[in-house]
């Protein structure tokens, strides 16, 4: 079988990174959340192995661009066949069903199919559509979507959103949350709640690890030559587990400096998380009012 180089390179570290990744996690503090393990702070030996710190094709900029678009590509089309944001977009729509006209704000947006499809299930939500890459930001604007008369495309950083607080009715971040280190998730968190009333977050869930190691097990053999397949073992392996979601909220809370609500369950195959402030944002008032 012919395995393009940048693939061997990717796995031949896999097994050094992920040992070197539960060695640094053994000697964790559960209250230190950038040294805690994906599995979260009552992880146990097996799952703590079962973690790496490698990034996905879509993650590295130094990927080859070839490898980096099939793996994108390859997601997308694995979305629409599996139906995979239809639940994330029925929770969208329940959670605004009393705002005549809500102002939606998704994060981490990629190709923007779940926004469109947003749009064709909602008749008035304003919506920002917006993105890390910038790559990614200047697709959406040229899209059909950066056309469209209630949509906004911005270049967002969830852990810094350039927004006033109560800006939003919602935020939303779906399948982002494994991308980022366990500090940048309780700043995202921290800066979702802040500009929005409630915060969902929909991400891969974390099984088992007897399930997970079966999970793994059948991703292995696909890797080295299906881009996605390739990202989607890796998001598998950074994926949180409930109780780490929970570390990452309360430290969140002792960053804002009030307790931030967190609820989590499981929607289908993946995880929800739903956050809000226990006081929520006050929109800012923008109104400039004339001198006398």
């Amino acid at each position: 079988m012919n395995i393009p180089t940048a693939h061997r390179h990717a796995m031949s570290q896999f097994s050094g990174r992920r040992l070197a990744a539960m060695m640094y996690a053994m000697g964790s503090d559960s209250a230190d959340i950038s040294r805690m393990p994906r599995g979260g702070p009552d992880a146990s030996f097996l799952d703590r192995l079962l973690q790496t710190g490698l990034s996905e094709y879509s993650d590295r900029d130094d990927a080859d661009p070839n490898l980096r678009k099939a793996a994108i590509e390859g997601q997308e089309q694995v979305d629409k066949i599996m139906q995979h944001h239809q639940p994330m977009v029925k929770l969208i729509l329940e959670a605004v069903a009393d705002k005549p006209d809500p102002a939606i704000l998704e994060l981490g947006a990629g190709t923007g199919l779940m926004s469109r499809m947003l749009l064709e299930q909602h008749p008035s939500m304003r919506l920002t559509v917006s993105d890390v890459d910038p790559a990614r930001v200047s697709e959406l604007i040229e899209s059909l979507l950066g056309k469209h008369s209630r949509v906004t495309i911005s270049h967002l950083d969830a852990t810094r959103i350039d927004a006033p607080d109560g800006a939003f009715d919602l935020a939303v971040f779906a399948y982002g949350l494994h991308h980022l280190s366990a500090v940048q998730a309780a700043q995202m968190l921290v800066e979702g709640t802040r500009v929005a009333s409630e915060l969902l977050v929909v991400d891969v869930s974390r099984p088992p690890s007897p399930v997970h190691l079966v999970r793994l097990a059948t991703l292995a053999p696909f890797a080295p030559v299906v881009p996605f397949v390739h990202d989607a073992m890796i998001s598998s392996l950074r994926a949180y587990s409930a109780s780490a979601i929970r570390a990452i909220a309360a430290d969140a809370g002792d960053r804002c400096g009030e307790p931030i609500a967190v609820s989590v369950a499981k929607v289908g195959p993946d995880l929800l998380v739903r956050a809000r402030r226990a006081t929520p944002p006050e929109p800012t008032d923008t109104t400039t009012v004339p001198e006398a």
